[in-house]
């Protein structure tokens, strides 16, 4: 601080230093007036340097301008190095802040924030898909302006923030099912948060919809099965009318069995890895196995072909690949006529091998095709319970296929037949040994 003290009175002191001895060896009142002029001349260079260095200062800008001399020359170095470090700090800033924009624009979640008075002040642009905001164009408007829902605005209006809000046909094709929470922060501000929970919600309907069906479908072959017990415990009944009950009783009861069993595969393939590929499934040992189980099935009311012209083996489970082909078969015997014509084979195709299943049955009509690989749907419920389906034999074959990397196709005429197609890329084919 002397340094600088004695650097801005250096000047002022030397002049009138210099005009003393210059009126003790010559005229004090010339030295005087020559004084005089000299500090009249300095101090309106150093009212210059104070307007330019205000200049500056308005200009945000003292990096690389005119030192001056003397105290100016220390002022303007500095200010210089506060700005660069200022400048540096704000860049840090800066990087740090769209960072933090990045990270909340990656999150799935929409984030609205909300000054005192419920107008929007920024959100984020996953805004855009559940509310049709736009970032850019809709800051500083009322959000009960632009989301006009009914249960929303009454939300806003309650002020009861604890508990989230459920809204429905959000969206641009109103598909979509929100959860909505706002959370209070700062001076009386708000935050918007956001999230899809279409799938949950349909997940939640699929688990219903899952639990009523398999209650539905045990309680028939259970109320068929406790009516006959009663009849045999309290009535007096010929040896025929018992036979003929216990048929049904054990009909029944195999029904059931079936049904917790694909229940047991379908529970597994959910929960289990991809299979591997490094385990063979033969595919002539397993058309042997099959044309057996089909021809045991149908007991000679059908025509049964098999081609199986590939040599190509699949990489994969065993098991699961028996189950899905096996499925696909017994459906066909199922839902075709006495007489009708079923062909299965395993063939080439230019991205892999197909497995397929063709019939001359009753085939299934358009409208139900994107849906009949779902858990117990059935076409005709009726029909499907004289024949002994369950509901769950196409959605396992669709998992098994999907296990294997395979897709499921189905291709069907009413009154023609189906055919119902699983194709196999390359990477789960390997030659036969």
């Amino acid at each position: 601080m002397t340094r600088e003290i004695i650097k801005a009175l250096f000047f002022p002191f030397a002049i009138c230093f210099i005009s003393f001895i210059w009126g003790e060896v010559f005229s004090f009142s010339v030295a005087f007036y020559l004084g005089f002029f000299v500090l009249l001349i300095h101090s309106f260079i150093q009212a210059w340097f104070k307007i330019h260095l205000l200049s500056n200062l308005k200009k945000d800008d003292l990096i690389g301008q005119k030192r001056g001399f003397g105290i100016w020359r220390d002022i303007y170095d500095q200010l210089e190095k506060k700005s660069k470090i200022w400048r540096q700090a704000v860049l840090q800033s800066e990087v740090q802040y769209n960072k933090f924009l990045q990270g909340i624009q990656a999150s799935p979640n929409g984030l609205i924030m909300l000054d005192e008075i419920d107008h929007i002040e920024w959100c984020n642009n996953i805004c855009r898909d559940h509310f049709r905001l736009d970032p850019l164009r809709d800051v500083g408007q009322p959000v009960t302006f632009l989301l006009r829902n009914p249960q929303f605005v009454s939300y806003m209006q309650a002020r009861e923030f604890t508990r989230p809000l459920h809204l429905d046909f959000m969206g641009d094709q109103g598909s979509l099912m929100l959860m909505l929470q706002i959370f209070p922060y700062g001076e009386n501000r708000k935050l918007l948060l956001s999230q899809d929970i279409t799938i949950l919600k349909k997940n939640e309907s699929m688990r219903q919809d899952f639990v009523a069906n398999v209650s539905h479908e045990l309680r028939t072959p259970l109320t068929v099965v406790s009516g006959f017990l009663e009849t045999l415990r309290d009535l007096k009944i010929s040896k025929l009318d018992q036979k003929r009950y216990v048929d049904l009783m054990f009909a029944q009861t195999s029904r059931m069995m079936t049904l917790v069993e694909e229940l047991l595969i379908l529970t597994r393939l959910d929960s289990s890895p991809l299979t591997s590929k490094t385990t063979k499934v033969h595919i002539e040992e397993l058309f042997e196995k099959l044309l057996l189980d089909a021809k045991s099935l149908s007991q000679d009311k059908h025509v049964i072909e098999v081609n199986c012209p590939l040599k190509m083996d699949i990489l994969g489970s065993e098991s699961e690949i028996l189950s899905a082909f096996s499925n696909l078969i017994v459906n066909a015997i199922r839902y075709t006529p006495e007489g009708g014509k079923i062909i299965f084979e395993w063939k080439a195709e230019a991205s892999g091998a197909v497995f397929s299943v063709k019939d001359s049955g009753i085939g299934i009509a358009p409208e139900h095709l994107p849906r009949i690989t779902e858990r117990f749907y059935r076409v005709d419920r009726s029909r499907s319970r004289d024949t002994g389906g369950t509901g769950l034999g196409l959605a396992i074959v669709k998992h098994v296929a999907s296990r294997h990397n395979a897709v499921l196709k189905i291709e069907s005429e009413l009154g023609v037949g189906s055919t119902f197609l699983i194709h196999f890329p390359k990477d789960r084919l390997v030659e036969v040994d």
